[in-house]
């Protein structure tokens, strides 16, 4: 069969699924702006398009973004009917819906069945608007009407969807009730096998000390750090972690940009403002031992939470990070803010410790029981890793239900 997957950064979440189906002979293709030229990957041919920028000067500030979102589906429709022109005709398509580029493709192939992965769906009450009190709504009625416009793009995929797929029961509990009709909730999956505990590991910093299980390593992973993933809460509690841990390194991933959220008023980073609020109150000598890395490579990440004694994660209620999973995996004890998004995967003293997201004496209390229990540390790291290896694994769980998924979709 054809298989066409669209995602404005393949492969995302396709990353496995993609391979998996061409893997068994099928014909998969994936349409993206994220390449400039045609390239092969894992038997998958990744074909570019452009998409040219837009400065939405005139457009009304609560449509500003669906107007992206048309222009993105517009230059992925052109995209489409060349193909088409050309004579590829998919028999499948599976999309990431969320930046709009999947709207017209049935208006192309009206014959495919299209497959859309259900992300996340935007609400206007609380906690999913107005969660953190530090930064307030400025205008809480016409936020209403402006998520309502945010949704328009997934309200419009609605007539058009065959099936859907999500990863979380939360994040599918989002969307209105006609959705979850057409939602299968299944994780995209790690690779247990080889996300494990690996006692050898080491991390070499850049100051070329190389970090093992013998240190007391602490980490905290954002895609970017800001405020939506709890950033500033742990900024705020990092004084007191390091005069509590005299010892420890603190080893903190992610960017400088803003992946969720608004972003800051002044020309600072979320990572400048609240590394100035707290700066003064870390003495030099602690200083050195706080080492943003920024993005690493993946091999890096995963050894990195291989020497981890401690790993700590907050989230809004949102998103759930692929980092929760794949600590769970390397046997790491989690320390999580108490969200829904959490709640869901952890359960508190029994696979993490959890903590309320605001209360940062609270963050400290639980981190530092694990840290000074090594039976409480090698038992939560233990039942992570049994949960993720029953529940998230790649190959055994998580595949094998998005086969199941795919195979109801080309049968819907």
């Amino acid at each position: 069969m054809n298989f066409l997957f669209i995602h404005q950064n393949f492969p995302g979440q396709f990353k496995h699924l993609s391979r998996a189906l061409a893997a068994q002979k099928h014909r998969v293709v994936a349409l993206t702006p994220r390449v400039k030229e045609r390239a092969e990957w894992g038997g998958v041919t990744i074909l570019p398009y452009k998409i040219e920028a837009s400065t939405g000067k005139d457009t009304h500030r609560w449509l500003t973004d669906l107007d992206t979102k048309m222009k993105r589906a517009d230059y992925c429709w052109r995209a489409a009917r060349k193909l088409k022109d050309a004579g590829y005709m998919p028999d499948v398509i599976i999309a990431h819906p969320g930046w709009g580029e999947s709207l017209f493709l049935k208006d192309v192939w009206p014959d495919a069945k299209l497959g859309l992965y259900c992300e996340l769906y935007h609400h206007a009450d609380y906690p999913h608007l107005g969660f953190d009190p530090e930064f307030p709504i400025k205008d809480p009625e016409a936020d209403v009407l402006r998520i309502r416009l945010k949704n328009q793009n997934m309200l419009m995929h609605l007539p058009i969807c065959d099936a859907a797929i999500s990863p979380t029961a939360y994040q599918a509990s989002t969307f209105p009730k006609e959705w979850q009709k057409l939602i299968t909730v299944t994780h995209d999956g790690v690779d247990t096998n080889a996300l494990r505990a690996n006692t050898d590991a080491t991390y070499k910093l850049d100051d070329g000390r190389v970090l093992t299980r013998e240190n007391e390593v602490i980490t905290f992973v954002n895609r970017n750090l800001e405020p939506y993933r709890g950033y500033h809460i742990f900024m705020r509690a990092l004084p007191e972690i390091l005069r509590t841990r005299p010892n420890a390194e603190i080893l903190v991933v992610g960017g400088d940009g803003t992946s969720y959220g608004a972003k800051p008023k002044d020309d600072r980073s979320w990572k400048r403002i609240f590394l100035d609020e707290v700066k003064d109150q870390i003495s030099e000598s602690d200083w050195k031992r706080v080492h943003f890395l920024g993005r690493i490579p993946y091999d890096r990440f995963v050894s990195m939470l291989q020497v981890s004694r401690a790993h700590l994660y907050l989230t809004y209620p949102f998103v759930l990070s692929w980092s929760v999973i794949e600590t769970m995996s390397v046997q790491g004890a989690l320390i999580a803010s108490n969200t829904a998004p959490v709640a869901e995967v952890l359960e508190h003293d029994k696979t993490a410790r959890l903590f309320d997201f605001f209360d940062r004496e609270a963050l400290v209390e639980e981190l530092n029981n694990v840290l000074d229990d090594k039976v409480l540390q090698d038992r939560l790291g233990q039942a992570a890793r049994a949960k993720a290896v029953a529940e998230y694994d790649l190959r055994t769980v998580c595949m094998p239900n998005q086969m199941d998924w795919v195979k109801r979709l080309v049968d819907s």
